[in-house]
């Protein structure tokens, strides 16, 4: 490795004067280099020494810059999430573009909030940015802020561990003032903290971020939203798109990197290079790092062999040599690349969603006290099966908030929540892209949350989840609706690639609430009490309750797809279809 100059506390002028700081590290030898960025709140010092890009970077050529962005640690100003990365982050890539050791060419790197602070910048049109690779971010205020109507109750942990103590610090306020002790006070102050959002927030909370206060103001389709939006946004961008994100991300994360794919592909449709990639693999939100002797990688509880294994950093290297130094010989990877759980393989195709996907519906059904079925067609005879929701004692995730897959096989086994399963499979059934749901629901309430959970049982009877939660729910408004008469809801945010085997079955988990992910809604709320109330989910020709899986084609069956039908690598594709056994009315119990 050459010699590394390292310049801190470099400052960086916006235009409206105020001063953001940097951490500057670059090869010593003379001459221009490429420049990548990465804006952070969470402190440049630490991001600069622990950051892959960082350290490896200069090596391999670049200039690093590494910022805190505005009111955060070393920079000037006041802290205002995502509102001010668009003009800031404009302003500062401009500025690396301009430094006498720059050779004009930037790119911007990073997750989660450096992520975003990516797209905000990269639809102000900077002039040198050329390249980007925003991982595990968003596209959409509504599935960002929100989940299918519900306030995202992870904001405020993200505040009090990520924010506040920093924010203490330079304010003078009391409290926890390190992330450590933010992290040992949780416990203690996390039913205080969360209790009421959206409608009444913490004094101590609100002067913390005053700006959360305002974002809950705002419901998730409210126009005030615009400045959040990426889509329709994407003909601004004229950079080339590494889109990553994981199965297990945060729910935002999957569907950001596809929507913002889709977005970019569309926008760039005359072109013969639309440069946008897409990478969604079995990881955790900040990459699955938890390896096992066999150098099997896992999230949460399921492991997913060696193959899931990827240099991240060095497939970034690469995308950076294209864009940034035109290095034809840089390897190009197929433009979309995913990767199917269970038969534990990467899918590579050229286009999204998979050409060689077809959607198969399953259907729910009635079946024991204890739930139902879910077969190829509806059930012949209406029926309706009943769950109890009261919001004084809803529904918690027994995982909590614990992050990859887990085994929820009690879920769906209490008067709170209804377990619908297919027979086990006879052959393997890959699927791979959108899940969606549509579910007839009847209750006496004014507002009422679908949540609809899909699982893979395995004969011993573990039951994995398939994403994160958020994705599979959905509020639904019944104010003024005659009582009884069902509504439909439909839940489309579900992104997965699972190999369901042999044996195994489909499982779907209808539910009323999921805490502590989203904040419930008073259901059953009359005259400022909330009470029990019993919700239908409603099955039958008329009703069609079910799920649809977009499940892959076996080889050699026809697609319309040609060549971006797509591959697994690694492994041969089943030569023979997957059918489901028609109208099965047997449930198998459950392990």
């Amino acid at each position: 490795m050459g010699a590394v100059s390292v310049e801190t506390g470099v400052a960086v002028p916006m235009r409206d004067g105020t001063v953001l700081r940097a951490i500057v590290r670059r090869p010593a030898s003379p001459g221009r280099h490429p420049v990548l960025v990465m804006r952070t709140p969470y402190g440049a010092a630490r991001a600069a020494e622990l950051h892959p890009l960082a350290r490896r970077g200069p090596a391999r050529g670049y200039a690093v810059v590494i910022q805190d962005v505005r009111g955060r640690h070393a920079s000037d100003g006041e802290f205002d999430p995502y509102r001010q990365e668009g003009r800031d982050g404009r302003d500062t890539i401009e500025w690396a573009a301009e430094q006498p050791w720059s050779s004009g060419a930037v790119g911007t790197f990073g997750l989660s909030y450096p992520g975003a602070a990516q797209w905000l910048a990269a639809v102000e049109a900077p002039p040198s940015l050329r390249a980007m690779i925003p991982a595990m971010t968003y596209a959409r205020p509504d599935h960002f802020w929100y989940a299918g109507g519900l306030p995202d109750l992870s904001w405020v942990s993200w505040i009090w561990l990520h924010i506040a103590p920093e924010t203490r610090r330079r304010r003078g306020l009391p409290g926890p003032r390190t992330y450590e002790e933010a992290v040992a006070s949780w416990p203690t102050e996390r039913a205080r903290l969360l209790a009421g959002i959206p409608d009444r927030i913490a004094p101590d909370l609100a002067e913390i971020a005053p700006w959360f206060v305002e974002w809950m103001r705002h419901p998730p389709h409210d126009p005030w939203w615009a400045w959040a939006d990426l889509r329709g946004r994407y003909r601004q961008v004229r950079a080339a798109v590494l889109n990553v994100s994981g199965w297990y991300d945060d729910y935002y994360g999957p569907e950001g990197a596809v929507t913002n794919h889709l977005g970019l592909v569309a926008a760039r449709s005359g072109e013969t290079d639309p440069r946008s990639s897409l990478l969604l693999g079995p990881w955790i939100h900040g990459f699955s790092r938890i390896g096992e002797p066999n150098g099997s990688i896992r999230a949460g509880e399921r492991s997913f062999g060696p193959a899931a294994r990827m240099d991240v950093e060095t497939e970034s290297l690469r995308f950076m040599d294209r864009h940034l130094r035109d290095d034809d010989a840089a390897a190009r990877p197929a433009p979309v690349r995913a990767f199917v759980m269970g038969r534990n393989r990467w899918w590579r195709g050229q286009s999204w969603p998979p050409a060689s996907a077809v959607a198969r519906s399953l259907y729910l059904g009635p079946g024991d006290i204890a739930g139902g079925t879910l077969t190829s067609f509806p059930p012949d005879q209406p029926a309706r099966l009943t769950l109890t929701h009261d919001p004084a004692r809803p529904l918690h995730d027994r995982h909590d908030a614990a992050p990859g897959a887990h085994d929820y096989r009690d879920l769906g086994g209490g008067v709170d929540s209804l377990a619908f399963d297919s027979p086990p499979l006879a052959e393997p059934l890959d699927v791979l892209g959108q899940v969606q749901a549509e579910v007839w629901v009847a209750a006496d309430a004014p507002t009422l949350d679908v949540w609809v959970r899909v699982l893979d049982v395995a004969p011993d009877g573990t039951a994995w989840n398939l994403a994160s939660p958020g994705g599979d729910v959905v509020r639904i408004d019944l104010e003024g609706r005659p009582r009884g008469v069902p509504v439909r809801a439909r839940v489309d945010g579900i992104l997965t690639g699972n190999r369901f085997d042999v044996g195994h079955r489909v499982r779907v988990v209808v539910m009323a609430s999921f805490l502590p992910h989203f904040a419930p809604a008073r259901t059953g709320a009359r005259g400022g009490e909330a009470r029990p109330i019993g919700m239908d989910v409603v099955l039958g020709v008329d009703t069609p309750s079910r799920i649809v899986l977009p499940v892959l084609r076996a080889a050699g069956s026809r697609s319309r797809g040609g060549a971006g039908a797509g591959r697994l690598s690694r492994d041969r594709a089943d030569a023979r279809p997957t059918p489901w056994p028609a109208r099965e009315r047997s449930r198998s119990p459950r392990g």
